[in-house]
């Protein structure tokens, strides 16, 4: 083949691939299309309430995670927010020793593993919390789940950790939701599932799904009103900075758009402005504050956040969970050092953070976050 005709060959598949891209972005949404939905039904609020209540007067909740990828905020949130609760006795698991990697950012010291839980606990939890993980079947978190469940516990998918319960069978001719931009993939793994639309939440049975990361928030102070009632969920709602919480929802608000595509892409491209930020770790830090942070940061597709300390041990959270520094470092950069907002509530430090990333990168980039956190910037009453 001839010089010439190679780079025609060249300039000719470059223009087909741009022509195909060009087609894919206009065949998108410019927007999503955003409705105010009505108010939940005060009998569905009471089932589900009564759905979700504990056998045993002191409920034991476990959270499972996969060593090497879970997802950041769905592990340490429910973690954090139950912990501060102290309704129930809170553990996080991995399915093997040593720390789990969580994902997009973070790396802790769970309490046990699932080996050793069953061996202290071999009635089963009262609770399972399933967090989103880099595979949704791996075969040792797959058992342990239809054990736990078949010893009573109610299973509670977060996010795209609806994907593992629907890898488990659990969610089989069930009720369920999931994050947005893994809905149909859940629809076509388990097509007897049945969708439910405009619910932050979700439950049917003996189980409960989620919407996307930041749902974890109200998912777990409905579970702490099962257990505990509402005065003191309203209390701990209160010290997350909430004013309000529920399963009102509206699904249409978040889809990929062309605005989403485009940031992405933009952002992706833009290699030589990436930047490397840190969050300092402090003993007695709130785990969530810190998750939603490190979190909303390293989804700008600008920016990946690590933590870092002045030696190498592991820092002890608000909750009790063993944080790992990602890099020692006595004298991180000021200028790429970002705050995990403890000096706030955990719903407030997240819209602070928000500012932050608009103030760094721009709007577009923010919307793009909050997107891919399922977060309504501007809640609805209830």
């Amino acid at each position: 083949m001839s010089l010439r005709m190679l780079l025609w060959s060249t300039l000719g598949l470059v223009a087909l691939s741009a022509v195909v891209v060009a087609a894919w972005l206009l065949s998108l949404p410019s927007a999503p299309v955003a409705a105010v939905q009505p108010a939940i039904d005060a009998k569905e609020t009471e089932a589900t309430l009564a759905a979700l209540k504990p056998k045993r007067p002191r409920p034991l909740i476990a959270i499972i995670g996969v060593n090497d990828g879970t997802e950041t905020t769905d592990y340490l949130m429910p973690y954090g927010i139950l912990r501060r609760a102290d309704v129930a006795d809170v553990v996080a698991l991995a399915t093997q020793p040593g720390p789990v990697q969580l994902h997009p950012a973070l790396r802790v010291e769970p309490d046990a593993t699932i080996a050793s839980f069953d061996a202290q606990h071999p009635q089963g939890a009262d609770y399972v919390i399933v967090p989103a993980m880099m595979r949704d079947d791996d075969p040792d978190v797959l058992k342990w789940i239809r054990e736990q469940s078949a010893k009573g516990a109610i299973v509670i998918g977060v996010c795209v950790g609806a994907t593992v319960v629907g890898a488990s069978g659990l969610l089989d001719g069930k009720r369920a939701t999931t994050h947005w931009y893994s809905l149909n993939e859940l629809r076509r793994k388990h097509p007897t599932i049945r969708y439910v639309t405009d619910r932050r939440y979700v439950v049917d049975r003996n189980v409960a799904t989620t919407t996307g990361i930041t749902a974890s928030m109200p998912m777990m102070l409905t579970l702490i009103e099962a257990i505990a009632g509402r005065e003191k969920a309203e209390a701990v709602a209160r010290d997350l900075g909430l004013d309000r919480w529920g399963a009102r929802h509206d699904s249409g608000a978040f889809k990929f758009t062309r605005p989403f595509a485009l940031t992405a892409i933009g952002n992706t491209l833009a290699f030589f402005n990436h930047e490397q930020l840190g969050i300092p770790l402090t003993p007695g830090m709130d785990e969530v504050s810190l998750a939603l942070a490190a979190d909303a940061w390293s989804r700008t597709f600008r920016s990946g956040a690590v933590t870092f300390a002045a030696n190498d041990g592991a820092v002890v959270s608000r909750g009790g969970i063993r944080i790992l520094p990602d890099q020692v470092d006595a004298d991180w950069p000021a200028d790429r050092t970002v705050s995990a907002m403890a000096d706030m509530p955990p719903a407030k430090a997240l819209d602070r953070t928000l500012e932050d990333i608009t103030a760094r990168y721009g709007a577009r980039t923010t919307d793009f976050v909050a997107m891919q956190l399922e977060y309504a910037r501007t809640q609805p009453a209830q």
